[in-house]
């Protein structure tokens, strides 16, 4: 599909992007630093390194104030998924869970009970980002309360846009960017890093009651839920999970141009997300298309000796 004529499915969740743009973004006159925010933002950042490696070393690859802003912004992310997936709780108190949270979170004045709600106001205020990316992505979480099935890919890219896509669009401007022309590398990126997580967590996906997979590609290449069930890896498997990375890898390449879009000092942290996250690709062809039995994740030695290269590429915005 060219880039000159984007998929429908691109088409609406652009003008979602744009429309979120232009949503209320608070200010913040006199940046004056607490000792409860500097708590508050150590706490954001402890929680990113237990819960995310790769976007803390992403985010360790950006100035002081953009990556505090950034650990701040995974710690909402992180809060917001834990109340939906929260265990022993119905759907209905989730429900109520996340609306408590959503109020506390988008509150126009600091709530200083919540250490991460602290941060993330404080945050949203330095970089002025637009609060319809934070209200959409609750939006989008909520989705997972109840809705197990995806019929499509385009169901699944708006499923994705929602979880994903707001996430690189609010950071987008925490480390500043161009103009609207680098909205769509963003949404193109959400969707592919929320790909890469869906085709590596199938088993365990399953084993939480929820299949991400597009139900009309699963009839097409003949794969049935009792085979993930089962864990069965087969000719059939292979050919459908080939099918799904050669598309995430072409949305990878697809959104990358747009780094060079990016303020110079964050093009290395967006990059080195972006690529790590893309060789989970490799190690699931590499151990034979089996995310059943285990996690496909790339090492820590594997991380550091890819940066390197990385940070050439996004220092000439060579990154496609």
């Amino acid at each position: 599909m060219s880039l000159l004529q984007p998929p429908p499915w691109e088409i609406r969740l652009l003008t979602a992007a744009t429309e979120a743009l232009d949503s209320q973004k608070l200010t913040l006159h006199h940046p004056v630093d607490s000792p409860e925010l500097s708590d508050a933002y150590a706490y954001c950042e402890q929680l990113t390194r237990r819960h995310s490696r790769t976007f803390f070393l992403a985010s360790e690859l950006l100035p002081r104030e953009k990556r505090r802003a950034a650990r701040a912004l995974y710690a909402f992310c992180r809060i917001t998924d834990d109340i939906v997936d929260a265990p022993g709780r119905t759907n209905q108190e989730r429900e109520s869970d996340l609306c408590a949270w959503e109020d506390m979170s988008m509150s126009t004045l600091p709530v200083q009970s919540s250490q991460v709600s602290l941060a993330w106001n404080d945050a949203q205020r330095r970089f002025r980002i637009p609060r319809g990316y934070a209200h959409q992505l609750i939006e989008g979480c909520a989705r997972d309360i109840g809705h197990t099935r995806y019929e499509t890919f385009a169901d699944l890219a708006e499923y994705s846009y929602g979880v994903a896509s707001t996430v690189g669009l609010m950071a987008m401007h925490i480390i500043g960017f161009e103009g609207e022309e680098a909205l769509p590398y963003a949404v193109r990126l959400g969707v592919a890093l929320q790909m890469t997580n869906i085709l590596r967590d199938v088993g365990e996906d399953w084993r939480n009651g929820r299949v991400y997979l597009p139900q009309d590609e699963m009839r097409q290449f003949g794969v049935t839920e009792d085979q993930i069930a089962a864990g069965h890896v087969n000719d059939q498997w292979r050919r459908f999970m080939a099918f799904q990375i050669e598309r995430n890898r072409r949305l990878y390449q697809q959104s990358l141009p747009g780094i060079g879009l990016l303020v110079r000092d964050g093009r290395f942290a967006i990059a080195a997300a972006a690529r790590l996250y893309e060789s989970v690709l490799t190690d699931i062809e590499s151990s034979d298309y089996d995310v059943f039995s285990r996690r496909a994740h790339i090492s820590a030695v594997g991380k550091l000796v890819r940066l390197p290269r990385i940070w050439w590429q996004a220092r000439t915005a060579q990154v496609s």
